[in-house]
């Protein structure tokens, strides 16, 4: 299958493909039952590829074009591109035949959706080929690009004057008079970036679920910043062979898994600690496993002090939930706090037979299913289990 997938992206390279990637969160399938059922793209995006949208005039302007989901050979159909202009000012991509579609399907929310688009000159797209990806393998080989984080979806076009577009834009730049001088010298580490959101203090008045999704787009911001500072003066410059290019390329994405790879439990901890809650953080439990957060301390943890509680920290969870299952085995019911958008149904009721509950900030709370939604922690309800007297 990984042979397969990689065929497939070979095969939709070039100056007439445009791929936007994302992960599906419930909202994009039939999850949340929703009234839009297809995948949202951002305007700015959605214009790019459609630009007949922008120019007219009708209340909700519509585009159409073919599209097949090859990932599991699902035939051609006709599909419609939409900007409900009068209504939530959004974009989708609907008419994919329900829940019997892989886009659609419920247990899809939290794959890696990859959208070839083909788009000829300055005409609307004409056609689209989709990829749902089924797995960590192929979540890996589509992440050659960069990590594809929920919320944050990738436009990787010839179309803009970046190759790759983000959606997501916050106020914690640096520039080459704010960012520290030692930062210009030698890319600083996730963690001195996630030290610096914290240190800038601008979410202290916030709940920590607010203040949670409100650091991570402030350190997103900053760490682009930095990144720009870095590697644009390196790109400039120019490469003396295509291995020297690849490598450095590789270096650049690499730095960018790592931060995304750490980031919401550096976020987490350091909320821990603004909160006085007493915890453990990556410390063994027993042999060598290493939970994110043990609570209230490793040391009650090996002397058997009751009660005990950990949390593994993942920015998705679709593929990764079951790692939690093998970490502190004197706790069986496990925590695990996640940016996901979203699981569907079945998902979830393996989760909670697992003993694996989810904590989830209050923000995202909607782009779950309404039977799952009681059943969520927010971060502050899970602060305030484990907060000791």
């Amino acid at each position: 299958m990984i042979e397969r997938f990689q065929n497939w992206l070979d095969s939709h390279e070039g100056e007439d493909w445009h791929w936007y990637i994302k992960r599906l969160s419930a909202n994009d399938t039939l999850a949340n039952d929703s009234h839009q059922a297809g995948p949202y793209i951002p305007n700015e995006q959605a214009f790019l590829l459609f630009p007949s949208l922008k120019a007219s005039q009708e209340p909700n302007p519509k585009s159409s074009l073919r599209g097949s989901v090859d990932s599991h050979a699902e035939p051609d159909r006709e599909l419609s591109v939409t900007w409900y202009r009068a209504a939530k000012n959004e974009c989708r991509i609907t008419r994919w035949g329900g829940r019997s579609s892989p886009v659609l399907d419920p247990d899809s929310t939290g794959s890696v959706g990859v959208f070839a688009f083909r788009k000829y000159s300055s005409a609307d797209s004409d056609y689209v080929s989709v990829w749902v990806c089924s797995g960590p393998e192929e979540d890996f080989l589509v992440e050659r690009v960069g990590p594809v984080e929920p919320g944050v979806p990738l436009l990787l076009s010839n179309l803009a004057r970046t190759k790759i577009v983000e959606t997501k834009a916050g106020t914690c730049s640096l520039t080459i008079d704010t960012i520290p001088p030692q930062w210009l010298s030698a890319f600083p580490s996730g963690e001195e970036v996630v030290g610096k959101c914290i240190e800038l203090r601008l979410h202290l008045n916030r709940s920590p679920d607010d203040r949670l999704i409100a650091r991570r787009d402030c350190e997103f911001s900053m760490f682009k910043s930095i990144e720009n500072m870095h590697v644009l003066p390196r790109i400039q410059q120019g490469f003396g062979s295509v291995d020297e290019f690849i490598e450095y390329s590789n270096s650049v994405n690499n730095r960018r898994k790592s931060r995304s790879g750490r980031s919401l439990e550096l976020h987490v901890r350091g909320i821990l600690k603004e909160e006085d809650v007493g915890f453990s953080h990556g410390a063994i439990s027993e042999g060598n496993k290493k939970p994110d957060f043990l609570f209230p301390s490793v040391q009650a943890y090996r002397s058997g002090r009751q009660p005990l509680w950990m949390l593994a920290a993942k920015t998705t969870c679709k593929d990764r939930w079951r790692q939690v299952l093998h970490e502190a085995d004197l706790i069986p019911n496990k925590h695990l706090i996640t940016l996901q958008e979203g699981v569907s149904l079945n998902q979830f009721q393996e989760m909670r037979d697992a003993g694996v509950t989810l904590v989830v900030p209050k923000p995202l709370h909607d782009r779950y299913p309404k039977a799952v939604r009681p059943e969520l922690l927010s971060f502050s309800d899970f602060i305030s289990t484990v907060r000791q007297p």
